[in-house]
């Protein structure tokens, strides 16, 4: 009777765990399909025909905003899940760090870049667009090593809590 709870405490980190890699995945290769059409190129020479609105149509916020809460809770949910089953903090604060650093990333260049592209509708001269653009893929290029982090990591203290668990 008493390995029901813990039966269950497991299962549970493994739900959580599947549901932040599922998020970090999707994440990931949206990032990476954004940098490989140039989104926000895309976004800047659209801006004449569309409704400067943020989650207009082409509006990538419309692909991740769903997915986002449920991935941030999966990823808290397993790393708290291991770190109270006294799984390897040192990749249990990795994974939360680069997350955080990724969401951190995220929100800079949504601020920076997408909200000028999506909501302004005041012209952007050429200058401007290439600034954008630039700093667009620099902050992508470095979310998308954050990430790279977070699913090692979380992958590190979810083989490590596997292994204590087994042992």
């Amino acid at each position: 009777m008493q390995n029901r709870p813990r039966r269950q405490a497991m299962r549970s980190r493994t739900i959580w765990t599947g549901v932040a890699r599922l998020g970090q995945i999707h994440w990931f290769f949206g990032n990476v399909y954004e940098a490989m059409v140039d989104m926000p190129q895309l976004l800047a020479d659209a801006r004449s025909n569309r409704a400067p609105k943020l989650l207009g149509a082409g509006s990538p916020l419309r692909y991740y905003l769903p997915l986002a809460p449920l991935t941030l809770a999966g990823t808290a949910a397993s790393l708290i899940s291991g770190w109270r089953s006294g799984g390897d903090r040192r990749v249990i604060i990795a994974a939360a760090v680069s997350t955080a650093s990724a969401m951190a990333l995220t929100a800079y260049l949504v601020r920076t870049v997408n909200l000028r592209l999506l909501r302004s509708d005041e012209p952007l001269s050429v200058t401007e667009v290439r600034g954008l653009v630039q700093t667009w893929h620099r902050g992508n290029l470095a979310r998308l090593l954050a990430l790279l982090v977070a699913m090692w990591a979380l992958g590190q203290a979810s083989r490590t809590a596997d292994s204590e668990r087994n042992a």
